[in-house]
């Protein structure tokens, strides 16, 4: 007599039969998208997604998990995403969620192999999303988070955060265990997306990136880059505002920062370090601790602020002597990648477990 299939399993195929009922929607609406596109003649981000969805990217972490494709919608248009999902989640267990904001010049599988995060989720049993910028919303890949005036950075913030519900809704992430990460212009979106909506994250990291409200659009953003500018006053505002009425968090109005900056970043200015760090502290109402500096075996020095109110943190910042634009610790031979660093991905995780009141 053949035996019978479990519980476990008849949920496993009916979930992955609704799943590729859903993805085989999504792709089908975004096939017919570009087709209208090319008839009409409009100019949108469709033909780009639906190419790159016919492409199989090599998985960075192959043996480790899953490398699942996607894609999110909304008013800025259509991106694609990759999440990394480790091997073994039992079918209706919920997972913290870590987001991680690629730089310019970077894609899903190239920030993966750099950071070594999958490897870490593997291991920790968590799930990584990687939303992709595309070339058409900006030449460099970079996430437009500078561009406040016009509106575009609000909107491709709301695109994350669809990409976010979407992996909730469909992949077993819990939403009420979600932290954001972001290098360079990642971290700039970061920021600004933590500022916009503080109750949906429990974390956040900012790798050498620029704080919200120091470029309103492309005209002032490298002024911004060096260092050398200002919050707008509207940003300003807008901070007090935030601060004034959320209470999603102990420490005050916005989820505890991390933020890692080399000293000889060329790129993006140091300053903006101690700034990210400044703006968070006055949100909480924290005050300075008393500087430590840290240094593991031959990697490069670090000097570490905790900004307390109480005995909560709201902010550290981790000034790193000798790093310039790069992930510190990252993998060799990677872009933007600085073995001789200290391992950021291990001390975004520590900070971050924290948080989600896991056991790093």
């Amino acid at each position: 007599m053949p035996k019978r299939p479990s519980a476990a399993a008849s949920l496993r195929r009916a979930w992955r039969k609704g799943l590729s009922a859903v993805t085989g929607q999504v792709l089908r609406s975004a096939r017919d998208a570009a087709h209208q596109a090319r008839r009409t003649g409009s100019s949108d981000l469709m033909p780009d997604l639906v190419h790159g969805m016919r492409k199989t990217p090599a998985h960075p972490s192959p043996g480790l998990g899953d490398w699942v494709a996607g894609i999110a919608s909304g008013r800025a248009g259509m991106r694609r995403f990759r999440l990394f999902r480790p091997s073994g989640v039992a079918v209706g267990e919920r997972l913290p969620l870590v987001v991680m904001l690629h730089g310019c010049g970077q894609d899903p599988a190239g920030f993966a192999r750099s950071t070594r995060m999958n490897r870490l989720a593997a291991r920790e049993g968590f799930l990584v999303l990687y939303p992709e910028q595309s070339r058409l919303a900006n030449p460099q890949r970079c996430w437009n988070w500078f561009d406040t005036e016009s509106g575009r950075a609000q909107a491709e913030a709301a695109l994350i955060l669809a990409a976010i519900d979407q992996v909730c809704l469909l992949h077993g992430a819990d939403r009420e265990r979600v932290a954001l990460v972001g290098l360079s212009a990642g971290a700039g979106m970061a920021a600004l997306l933590a500022t916009m909506h503080p109750s949906r994250f429990k974390a956040v990291a900012m790798h050498s990136g620029v704080p919200p409200g120091m470029a309103t659009s492309a005209t002032n953003a490298l002024r911004a880059m060096r260092g050398s500018a200002l919050p707008s006053a509207s940003a300003s505002a807008s901070a007090s505002a935030s601060a004034s009425t959320s209470t999603s968090n102990a420490t005050g109005a916005w989820p505890p920062l991390l933020v890692i900056h080399g000293t000889r970043d060329r790129v993006v200015g140091a300053s903006n370090a101690y700034e990210a760090a400044r703006q968070w502290a006055e949100a909480a109402g924290a005050k300075a601790a008393p500087a430590r500096v840290v240094q593991r075996g031959r990697r490069w020095p670090m000097t570490i602020v905790d900004f307390k109110r109480g005995r909560a943190v709201a902010a550290t910042l981790v000034e790193i002597d000798g790093l310039a634009h790069a992930w510190s610790g990252g993998a060799a031979k990677e872009p933007f990648s600085d073995p001789a660093g200290p391992d950021a991905t291990a001390m975004i995780w520590r900070f971050v477990a924290k948080r989600l009141a896991l056991k790093a």
